[in-house]
């Protein structure tokens, strides 16, 4: 393979590995924006009153939304490490 290609497939790898970790971080600030609405719900609910049982579910949503954006922004942050 001559010089150029290999400079080619690199710049070709580096490329796609940063069109996926930007999907990723991306995923992630859609996660953590939407982790928002759960929350919106407990302070003004629909019913107009509140039971220990849907403040748990909505925490709980809220939480594992919040995991999961970090989760994401991470994986994102290892893909960057992989450009050559």
């Amino acid at each position: 393979m001559s010089g150029s290609a290999t400079s080619r497939t690199i710049l070709i790898y580096n490329e796609q590995t940063k069109l996926l970790a930007n999907a990723l971080d991306r995923a992630s600030t859609v996660s953590g924006v939407g982790s928002i609405f759960p929350m919106i719900n407990l302070i003004k609910p629909e019913g107009g009153h509140l039971d220990v049982a849907t403040i748990i579910v909505f925490s709980a949503a809220f939480l594992v939304l919040i995991f999961w954006s970090v989760v994401l922004h991470y994986a994102a942050r290892r893909v960057l490490r992989k450009l050559r």
